[in-house]
Order: structure tokens, then C-alpha cells, then sequence
């Protein structure tokens, strides 16, 4: 009853920052593979440093799995 509305907080913030990285991560990664397909050159650096979004969102998918699994767990009591 109550308990849907205490879930649409902050905590639903994080996911979706988590996926927002994860998927700017991969998009990163495919065209880091396609530049050279698609032009002559060789990947930007900007490209090598979105990369580093993907295992960022997974760290936040993963925070945020362990802080919701936690809330279950003690609103259960």
C-alpha cells in the first residue's frame, strides 16, 4: 500500500543513472569499433573516456540492487 510510494525516491534516481551509464558506455564502445568501418581516422580520446561509463553504471546498478535488497529486507520486520 505505502510501501510503492517510499520506492519512487531517490533510489529510482539511481537506476536510472545506472542505466544512462551503462548505456552511454556501450553506444561508446560500438562506435569506438565502428570509426574506423565508418571514416579513415582513429577514435577520438572523448570516445576512450565514455567507455569508462559502462563499469560506472554497473557499479550503480549494483548499489543499488544491495541499498534495495537491504530496504526489502528490513521493511519486512
Amino acid at each position: 500500500m505505502g510501501t510503492s510510494d517510499s520506492s519512487t525516491g531517490p533510489s529510482n534516481g539511481l537506476l536510472k543513472a545506472a542505466l544512462a551509464c551503462f548505456a552511454v558506455g556501450i553506444v561508446a564502445v560500438v562506435a569506438i569499433f565502428l570509426t574506423p568501418v565508418v571514416t579513415d581516422g582513429k577514435p577520438g580520446l572523448v570516445l576512450y573516456l565514455l567507455t569508462a561509463a559502462w563499469p560506472l553504471g554497473f557499479l550503480l546498478a549494483i548499489t543499488f540492487a544491495l541499498r534495495s535488497g537491504r530496504r526489502a529486507r528490513g521493511g519486512g520486520s
